[in-house]
């Protein structure tokens, strides 16, 4: 759609109804707010410039000044001159961004609202974002697992660039909210930056924050010191529980109001909660309560939620959200078998239709990769990545498509690092998810398929209007082949239909052929109409378009060829199809102007002013169908196709959503060939592009015909005319682009001239705990009591103490007759707790989990003491170092999230405890000392309670000791082992690294630092990961980098860990600018 300006006054014919403008006599009922509609016969419409947009506001009261205004406001519709939009394609992309505020949009129809705001509305079929017809098509991206804020840029950027116009975001309780009165939007906490890139970018945010988000994140996003002091009932109206998130709840609402796009910023919506249940009452009491702070504040974006299944909760009655939404995950989490699929879902329109038939289909959660859980039979991400793969997600994404959704965001599509104690006890570090970016941000061979989709959606503003006519099992769809299964979709204004096809049996990898009837502009026929008819491969889908626009004035009849871009680029109407090179496809369209290139491997039959082209097998590359002045036609076979960018040429700064699709631009290019193009800008007759490149590649352009020089990331490129002759005579450039010389000069530094210290002191005679917490409490918040002991109550989170390593002392007097100990431990999922008498090494009580299977989060073991290690008649100390993995999820079990890690049960086979005394990370979540990093990012370990992980300490003292080589003596307790190495990276380069372990299988934990960041969590008895992605930002591409692995050998023999950082990639390009904030040691506090 191109942007109306006040001068064109041509064509003066009435819109179509979905040109028109907003009705502004609205009424609101019952919270929601109805726009009705006004008989077009009575309207017209006249479009300003984008760049004086008039205000759109609901009057509130509607006394006599309401009647007059009405009456006003009609008189003046009716004299208003009628001017035809020029949108490319006319009939339901809808450019609101000058509109008088009376204009009718529906004829016979509302627009619905929350009453709050007219910037954000609806219509059972999409959203409605200041008068425009939005598809919001979005991913997921949690900035917390990328604490780096300057990156966040870069994953913006690579989202729009696959053509998203959204990002959904969670925002993290326990980060922000760490103890009880503070509230810290400081570093990569803050909103503020991603609020800031969005608008840079042109990203729309539904924001979600909670407070509980799940996320497969430690207490699902709660706090963790409200685990302890909360006794009511989490996530119900329980008077303390609502108390603990008001602080919370309104820093979030303080950093978002300005950010809302009824002023300018990108969030147009806010998520209630997560996954949860409308019954019991307290639930539907919970919600009220969140969305009563919302309504008493500024923020006036409508409020969702999302339904975890269908089961028609958050629709109507208390709590009900004002849009809801349906999350679905048709291939579930177990990637070890990733060629098994399951079928696709079949009902999702016909739930759809029985519970919110008036509101557009929202999906707030829809598969886009999956986690993976510990232990030796977990699969990895690599595997999570062909289970949702490029196949997976054109069969399921389209399938979607077909039933009408118009809200789309898959989850995750950039997942990141559960760095520190971010993880619920069910994943390990990496969050990679399987998704199309991966962990280390670089593109997967997922991403191709989202970028062919993302700008098919972008280029066809028909489909963000579509009623579902039916499918072929129905009877409103007829194919040849029962194999294939047809679901067709029709634009109501402009006839435009999408055939959206699939095989019958979604899960085969059988090839299937099929012709299809359609109803079209030009009569009803069969397609194809030349060849022998659509093939589908096996788990392939694909979308046959019939009276489809491109440009200005162009159509398609039908292709059954995929639509890559449709728009118009320098005047010219642009068509960008693409097919398999093992099959033929075909297309009928009309073409304009004197061909003056057409391609090979395609015949063209032209009858009645329309051309029918038949795409023949083989097709490898790039071809041109139809080049001449008024219109070119491309076409490819589908991987090249994913090699195309089309970067959209934004409007000055000055405009309003500068940045934004349909708002500060519709204007756009084509790029082929570089890994991935950032963005584009035109400034007089120089096209500037900035991009990433790995790789020499050729470069194509398809621009306006007065651009006449290109540069790439600044530098001008040479055009090589004769590739460009064989592309189009009109706007097109290829040249040769070659990353620089350094790119292959890159090589890892190696890891040597490691440092050792024993990290175990609490096991040696004349240790005094003295300073230690007192651990006494006989009463807890925790509704999982303790199984057996004295009533004292051993859990860390009582203490201040909820997360990573705590270390607990039990000071006990032994006579012959005390002969062993029992201890129940908990820990969560694959924990591990080792357990000393005085310096005697008793035993480990390990957790497991083989892929989320065989799951034990706590033990219950007697540990013997061995001859000779008890002091009779004279203090003795149990030392327990027990892991903490994070706090549970909300589950089946009421207040799951209150997870009681530590001991349960302590029981001596004879006599009684005396003092027990805890230990944790230093200052526990009140008083801790590193609130950069924050709450989650150490534990209790000696060298983390001294800050030997931090940079700047001193390890000069230090023996020297190989980390191979492991503990000294081959003996079970905890080392500290340090280095530190340079990097000197040159700016305008992105070097993915990671720190990569042995893959090996033997009874050691470590824990990775990099920079003071707990970045990594290697439990080398379970697996899987031993690989850990390591962000810019966190290393210092320009200097001194300190790296710390803290190895707990879990038995008393020989382990022997190795670790190198290896280089994943070499891009020249990214986004650069990335700022450093290690702060190194002090020893304020550590002593």
């Amino acid at each position: 759609m191109r942007l109306k300006t006040s001068g064109d006054t041509s064509n003066m014919t009435l819109p179509q109804d979905s040109e028109r403008g907003i009705n502004a006599l609205g009424s609101a009922e019952k919270g929601k707010a109805t726009v009705k509609a006004v008989d077009p016969k009575l309207l017209q419409s006249d479009m300003l410039p984008v760049s004086s947009p008039a205000p759109f506001r609901l009057p509130k009261r509607r006394g006599l000044s309401w009647v007059l205004f009405v009456t006003f406001s009609v008189l003046c519709v009716l004299v208003l001159p009628v001017r035809r939009s020029n949108i490319f394609s006319p009939a339901s992309h809808l450019d609101f961004s000058g509109v008088e505020p009376v204009v009718d949009i529906l004829a016979g129809m509302g627009f619905t609202g929350n009453g709050r705001t007219n910037d954000v509305l609806w219509d059972k079929y999409s959203l409605i974002i200041k008068g425009q017809r939005v598809f919001i098509h979005s991913g997921e991206f949690h900035t917390f697992r990328l604490p780096v804020p300057g990156l966040w840029l870069d994953i913006l950027q690579k989202v729009k660039a696959a053509g998203f116009n959204a990002i959904s975001v969670y925002s993290h309780m326990a980060l922000i909210n760490p103890s009880p009165g503070v509230v810290d939007f400081n570093d990569y906490r803050a909103l503020e930056p991603l609020y800031e890139a969005a608008k840079q970018t042109g990203i729309w945010i539904v924001f979600r924050p909670g407070p509980y988000i799940n996320a497969e994140t430690t207490a699902g996003g709660i706090a963790h010191w409200v685990t302890s002091e909360v006794a009511g009932e989490l996530r119900t109206n329980a008077t303390d529980w609502r108390a603990a998130w008001q602080d919370y709840l309104q820093g979030v609402i303080t950093e978002t109001v300005p950010y809302q796009v009824t002023q300018g910023g990108p969030v147009i919506a806010i998520q209630i909660d997560n996954e949860y249940p409308q019954e019991p009452a307290t639930h539907a009491e919970y919600f009220r309560e969140l969305e009563t702070v919302y309504w008493n504040s500024s923020i006036v974006v409508p409020l969702t939620t999302n339904d975890p299944g269908e089961d028609q909760a958050w629709i109507n009655g208390t709590g009900a959200v004002d849009i809801y939404g349906l999350d679905s995950y048709p291939q579930r989490f177990d990637c070890s078998h990733p060629d098994v699929w399951n079928p696709v879902v079949t009902n999702y329109y016909s739930h759809h239709e029985s519970v919110n038939p008036g509101q557009p289909w929202y999906f707030p959660e829809f598969q886009g990769g999956a986690f993976d859980a510990w232990g030796p039979t977990a699969p990895g991400y690599d595997q999570c990545r062909i289970l949702t793969g490029a196949n997976f997600e054109n069969v399921f994404n389209l399938n979607l498509l077909a039933s009408n959704a118009k809200l789309i965001n898959y989850y995750m599509l950039y997942g990141g690092t559960s760095w520190g104690a971010l993880p619920f006890p069910g994943v390990y570090t990496s969050y990679d998810y399987g998704s199309a970016i991966a962990e280390n941000r670089e593109l997967t061979v997922k991403y191709p398929e989202l970028k062919r989709q993302g700008l098919f959606l972008r280029s066809s503003p028909d489909f963000y209007k579509t009623d579902w006519v039916g499918n072929s099992t129905g009877g409103m769809v007829s194919v040849s082949n029962p194999a294939a299964f047809v679901t067709l979709l029709r634009n109501p204004d402009s006839a435009a239909s999408f055939y959206i096809a699939r095989q019958e049996n979604s899960t085969t990898t059988d090839v299937t052929t099929f012709k299809l009837n359609v109803t079209t502009s030009a009569g009803n026929f069969e397609v194809p109409r030349f060849i022998s008819g659509i093939t589908l491969g096996g788990r392939q889908s694909k979308i046959i378009v019939t009276d489809y626009s491109f440009g200005s004035s162009s159509k398609v009849l039908y292709s059954t060829a995929q639509v890559l871009f449709a728009g118009q680029i320098g005047g010219r109407d642009v068509l960008f199809l693409y097919g398999d090179p093992t099959s033929e496809s075909e297309a009928a369209l009309t073409l304009n102007g004197t061909p003056r290139i057409q391609g090979t491997g395609v015949s063209l039959v032209s009858s009645n002013g329309v051309t029918s082209v038949t795409f023949l097998p083989g097709i490898q590359g790039l071809i041109t169908i139809w080049d001449s002045s008024e219109q070119l036609v491309l076409y490819s076979d589908a991987d090249t196709a994913g090699t195309f960018w089309s970067p959209e040429i934004s409007a000055n700064d000055s405009v309003e959503f500068a940045k934004y699709w349909q708002f500060g631009t519709n204007s756009s290019i084509l790029v082929g060939g570089p890994y991935l193009v950032r963005n584009a800008t035109i400034t007089g007759s120089t096209l500037a592009l900035r991009g990433d490149l790995n790789d020499s590649v050729q470069l194509t352009v398809i621009a306006p015909d007065d651009v006449k020089t290109v540069t790439w990331n600044g530098i001008p490129i040479s055009a090589d005319v004769a590739a460009v002759s064989n592309l189009t005579t009109q706007g097109g450039f290829v040249a040769q682009l070659k990353p620089s010389s350094t790119v292959l000069g890159f090589a890892p530094p190696a890891l040597t001239n490691w440092r050792y210290a024993n990290s175990l002191p609490e096991i040696l005679s004349g240790f005094s705990d003295a300073n230690w917490i007192l651990a006494n409490h006989t009463t807890t918040n925790i509704p999982f009591k303790p199984y057996y002991g004295d009533g004292r109550v051993l859990y860390g989170c009582d203490y201040g103490y909820c997360e990573n390593i705590v270390l607990w002392r039990g000071h006990f007097n032994a006579t012959e007759n005390t002969q062993s100990v029992n201890f129940s431990i908990n820990g969560g999922e694959a924990f591990a707790a080792t357990v000393w008498v005085n310096d005697v090494f008793l035993n480990t009580s390990y957790g497991n989990s083989t892929n989320n299977r065989n799951i034990l989060e706590e033990t219950d073991d007697e540990f013997h003491f061995p001859p000779g290690s008890l002091l009779y008649g004279r203090e003795n100390i149990i030392t327990i170092l027990q892991d903490n993995m994070g706090l549970n999820q909300s589950g089946s079990v009421i207040d799951e999230e209150k997870s009681p890690r530590g001991v349960r049960g302590f029981m001596l086979n004879t006599g009684e405890f005396g003092e027990w005394k805890v230990q944790g990370k230093l200052g526990g979540y009140t008083n801790y000392l590193d609130k950069v990093r924050g709450v989650l990012n150490e534990g209790g370990l000696y060298g983390e309670r001294m800050g030997w992980h931090l940079p700047g300490f001193d390890t000069s003292s230090w023996a020297l000791r190989d980390l191979s080589e492991g503990l000294p003596n081959a003996t079970a307790g905890v080392g500290f082992f340090v280095t530190t190495f340079n990097l000197s990276i040159p700016d305008g380069f992105d070097v993915p690294m990671s720190f990569t372990f042995d893959d090996t299988f033997q009874p050691y934990r470590s824990q990775l630092y990099v920079n003071g960041w707990m970045m990594g969590k290697r439990v080398s008895n379970l697996g899987p990961q031993y690989q850990f992605p390591v962000q810019q930002g966190i290393l210092d591409y320009n200097g001194m980098n300190t790296v710390a692995v803290a190895l707990w050998a879990m038995e008393p023999e020989a382990v022997t860990p190795t670790l190198q950082l290896t280089i994943e990639g070499v891009y020249e390009g990214g986004v650069g600018g990335i700022e450093t904030n290690n702060p190194s040691w002090s020893p304020e506090g550590r002593s």
